[in-house]
């Protein structure tokens, strides 16, 4: 095992795209995060309106790193198998370690610290551009308190879990252009609609709060877009929306597995 993570992580340092993707995710979150906290902070009192403060608004937002930030940590996830079968560099990493388990087990193990390394950078960009327009025209920074340390510190692992989960998925659907669109499709118009519209009603808003993005805002605390939005279903405890993500991240390896690195590959 320890070989088959070395080779993935030459193979992921060899290439340029994992950081330009984190270069990526920085601005993003940045740019963001800055204009979420600016209409928050500059918002006319009006009692009508959503908008959160105090605590609730900082850890709102800087629990962005997942409301928005996730499909980054997804997508590297996914193209560290994809790019194998789209380059027919699999064939190779095969005869290397013929052990297919080892191969996807090596794979997973390197999305973890590059998740969390990803989640690092990113919360630090996010932090670093709205705490200060917290502190100086909102109610506070608030980077004591236990509860924003706890949503800021979950985040990262969060986003090491995306990662994980991004490699899954990448084993279930190898092909590299299908994979990244899918995913976009999902994380950026699917899920949020789904979770909207779930949530709406009485009978699925509970269904809503096991879907992977929400599940992620419970693991992390904090869930800015669903209160602006209204707040359409609680969140689940964080115990079982550890639990619901991992569950996600196995099935997804079982299956890729199962399936797709089970066929004859050449």
């Amino acid at each position: 095992m320890r070989a088959a993570v070395v080779a993935e992580y030459r193979k992921l340092v060899s290439t340029r795209l994992w950081w330009v993707l984190l270069i990526a995710l920085v601005g993003y979150l940045a740019f963001v995060g800055g204009v979420l906290t600016f209409s928050i902070v500059f918002s006319p009192d009006d009692p009508d309106t959503a908008m959160p403060s105090g605590a609730e608004a900082a850890a709102g937002v800087y629990g962005l790193v997942n409301a928005i930030g996730y499909v980054f940590p997804l997508v590297i996830g996914s193209l560290m198998i994809t790019t194998e079968f789209r380059y027919q560099t699999i064939t190779q990493s095969l005869l290397v370690e013929p052990r297919r388990t080892v191969l996807l087990g090596g794979k997973l193990a390197v999305a973890v610290p590059l998740g969390l390394l990803y989640g690092a950078v990113g919360m630090t960009a996010l932090v670093a551009v709205s705490a200060p327009l917290l502190a100086l025209k909102g109610d506070g920074a608030f980077l004591t308190d236990p509860d924003v340390l706890a949503v800021i510190l979950l985040g990262v692992v969060v986003t090491a879990l995306w990662t994980v989960i991004g490699v899954g998925f990448g084993s279930v659907l190898p092909n590299q252009v299908a994979a990244v669109v899918v995913l976009l499709a999902f994380t950026q118009f699917v899920e949020p609609i789904a979770r909207v519209a779930l949530g709406a009603f009485d009978a699925t808003s509970s269904v809503a709060r096991f879907l992977p993005g929400a599940a992620a805002d419970g693991l992390i605390g904090a869930s800015l877009i669903g209160e602006m939005s209204g707040g359409s279903s609680e969140l689940l405890p964080r115990w079982a929306a550890l639990l619901v993500l991992l569950g996600y991240a196995a099935v997804l390896a079982l299956v890729g597995r199962m399936t797709t690195l089970r066929r004859d590959i050449g």
